[in-house]
């Protein structure tokens, strides 16, 4: 047996509005810790974000279980390889063949400062090509590389 209650959601939210409990534990959104600081790009493949995804469960067909993802600032362009595992030297193949190769050197590359990202090998391949590699100095957890809402990484079911 089912019952209909046709104004469900308009009887849910006016009790949650008058619940006191309700007002004082709910989500709310936060002031940020500090001032953002949005990171601008004058041209296309001038700065781009990268960050590494995973582990992704269930694995794929072929053992991968994590993406590297960049994203360019201005044009918002992605670039993604599957990873079985994340190495130093992958990150830096990766800049070199898929950014560097493809769309000539940026003036910065943005990070985390994830140990895939901020070692030797990347400050000898920004020495080597003459770019900027900056990581991001705050408090809250933000994705380089996942700026627009269509290539967000998403569940599937």
């Amino acid at each position: 047996m089912g019952y209909y209650w046709p104004t469900m959601v308009k009887d849910c939210l006016e009790y949650a509005k008058k619940c006191q409990s309700c007002q004082l534990h709910a989500n709310f959104i936060h002031q940020p810790p500090e001032p953002l600081h949005p990171t601008v790009a004058s041209w296309p493949f001038d700065a781009w974000g990268l960050d590494v995804v995973g582990p992704i469960t269930p694995k794929s067909s072929a053992g991968h279980i994590y993406i590297l993802a960049a994203t360019d600032y201005f044009s918002k362009w992605a670039e993604a390889v599957p990873l079985k595992e994340v190495k130093k030297e992958t990150v830096v193949d990766f800049i070199r063949v898929n950014i560097i190769f493809r769309y000539g050197v940026p003036r910065y590359i943005i990070t985390d400062n994830g140990r895939p990202f901020y070692n030797k090998s990347m400050d000898k391949l920004c020495t080597q090509f003459g770019f900027k590699q900056q990581t991001l100095q705050c408090t809250m957890r933000r994705r380089t590389a996942w700026q627009k809402p269509s290539i967000k990484p998403f569940a599937i079911f």
